[in-house]
């Protein structure tokens, strides 16, 4: 089976993540359909995005309140019609990644990690992802690029810890993956492995017990990072996925994104740091949105976002405070605001 390998060969059963991805919402009409989003509604919506089409589980869009078009887990999948909008200051690559490549499917922005692009594959169209205009073609990897970037990493005694993401690493399956980190674990100077994945909480059936033994027979110092924005987005299976990953994991963190009308207020980040602590999980970043075309209402200004985080520090300890960070190129870390 190649590294990059999403499906089963002919000779094995789908797995129940795999067969539940099979039916996702593939276009803006059914996920409506779905919903029950009223004509009137669907007039103030985008019915598709040729660039960037639709995709939702259905285990995420059974989160969703029906015919609200406010719901904040419906705004961050729907397509609106802003996002046809050009305004100045947006580009379609506005971390400007293509200067961080040092080979194909690799990228090496800061001090002592190495970014693998593991798969352009994800169980879910995010809105404002940053990465919706990424040339995944250009990064996909085969068994002999994979072996000849492990090799290169070999030879950079600074790089202590790999980091998987894509697309969503756990779109590959538990063999690619499998593979993936056993060659990683060949680095001996290598000692810490970081996944970046939102299946956990688009479909938590992911996390099943092929990829937990997998990660728990690792030799590496596993970080999960998740990333959620909404307290709605956790249910009971997502919880019972995250407990599970936290028994085969070294630190389970979440990122989140501030978005407007989705997050941008203080009652619902409080709810989104602490019911994920309670599942094991740490707030870790929260982002400012990156300026990608067609992702302007999504923006939340940076003082609005300030107070908010002051806010959450006087509301809650420390440790559930997360870190409120941009990125902008050519900078060696992100920047603390």
């Amino acid at each position: 089976m190649s590294i990059i390998s999403q499906n089963p060969s002919l000779f094995e059963a789908p797995t129940v993540w795999q067969k539940q991805l099979s039916q996702m919402f593939r276009s803006a009409a059914d996920l409506y359909d779905y919903l029950e989003i009223s004509q009137e509604n669907r007039k103030k919506l985008l019915l598709q995005h040729e660039n960037f089409p639709v995709r939702v589980t259905r285990a995420y869009a059974a989160r969703i309140r029906k015919n609200d078009i406010h719901d904040p887990l419906f705004l961050q999948v729907a397509p609106q019609r802003a996002e046809l909008e050009t305004l100045p200051g947006y580009h379609t690559e506005p971390l400007e990644e293509s200067d961080y490549v040092i080979e194909p499917g690799v990228l090496q922005k800061y001090q002592g990690r190495a970014l693998l692009v593991t798969t352009g594959a994800c169980a879910i169209h995010c809105r404002y992802c940053f990465r919706r205009n990424f040339p995944y073609q250009e990064h996909r990897l085969n068994q002999q690029r994979w072996q000849q970037q492990i090799g290169n990493l070999a030879g950079d005694p600074g790089i202590r810890e790999v980091i998987l993401s894509g697309g969503d690493p756990l779109m590959l399956s538990n063999q690619a993956l499998a593979d993936m980190i056993g060659h990683v674990e060949q680095l001996s100077q290598v000692s810490t492995l970081r996944l970046h994945t939102r299946l956990p909480i688009v479909l938590p059936t992911r996390i099943d017990q092929g990829l937990l033994d997998t990660l728990a027979a690792s030799s590496l110092d596993i970080v999960v990072v998740i990333h959620s924005n909404h307290a709605n987005e956790l249910d009971d299976s997502v919880a019972k996925a995250l407990r599970d990953l936290a028994l085969v994991s070294t630190a389970m963190l979440n990122q989140a994104v501030l978005l407007a009308d989705v997050n941008d207020n203080v009652k619902a980040l409080t709810e989104l740091n602490q019911r994920y602590f309670s599942e094991g999980v740490l707030p870790y970043y929260l982002h400012l949105l990156d300026k990608v075309s067609g992702t302007h209402q999504f923006a939340v200004p940076v003082q609005r976002a300030k107070a908010l985080v002051e806010a959450l520090r006087q509301q809650l300890p420390g440790y559930l405070v997360p870190k409120l960070v941009t990125e902008a190129p050519g900078h060696a870390s992100k920047l603390p605001l």
